[in-house]
């Protein structure tokens, strides 16, 4: 299952995977189990992964455009039948720690 849309954004900033996982430092094989829904990344490198394609983090979840320009982290993730509601970078990391113990 792929929490992210991070395809979607490559295809409209033009950039490839591999470009992108260079820029982020991370080889190529695991930037595509993380493109592909195989694998989650940390929060740190959901940070840059935005950083490096000019877009709020939240961008990276769901599309934001259209809903002002809040610097701040707010949404849900449903993650195995249960939702968490992510209002900062604290609750992010929370999630992600619970999911990567997981895997």
């Amino acid at each position: 299952m792929e929490l992210l849309r991070i395809k979607e954004l490559l295809k409209e900033k033009d950039i490839t995977g591999k470009d992108l996982a260079g820029k982020v430092g991370i080889h190529p094989v695991n930037f595509s189990k993380i493109i592909n829904g195989n694998s989650f990344p940390k929060p740190d490198l959901l940070k840059r992964i935005a950083e490096e394609l000019d877009v709020d983090i939240r961008e990276l979840f769901y599309p934001t455009k259209g809903f002002g320009e809040s610097p701040e982290i707010n949404g849900f993730v449903e993650y195995k039948k249960e939702t968490f509601k992510i209002n900062n970078y604290e609750d992010l990391t929370q999630l992600m720690e619970k999911v990567n113990k997981e895997c």
